[in-house]
């Protein structure tokens, strides 16, 4: 099944708020958001064996490409409501 029909209902009401490129992205954004989430409690239970206080490595390169993810997908969504917003309108 794609991310199109599994989360037809949340685009739907994004791309109808926001419009279809930042609904979609909108989307995306909550979709890492959760995965961030799972990764997270996931890391609890997979610590690192050099220092117990911080997730496995491979969590952690996990968790830093989510993040950096994220910050692109809420850059480029700010980025396209600066463009929106400069459009004079008629």
């Amino acid at each position: 099944m794609s991310v199109f029909d599994e989360h037809r209902a949340e685009l739907e009401q994004h791309e109808f708020m926001m419009g279809l490129e930042r609904g979609r992205l909108a989307v995306a954004l909550d979709l890492l958001t959760d995965a961030l989430v799972l990764v997270g409690q996931h890391g609890i239970y997979c610590v690192s064996s050099r220092n117990p206080n911080q997730p496995a490595l491979d969590l952690q390169s996990v968790i830093g490409g989510m993040e950096g993810a994220k910050q692109l997908v809420q850059s480029v969504m700010e980025e396209l409501r600066l463009r929106r917003d400069r459009q004079p309108t008629t």
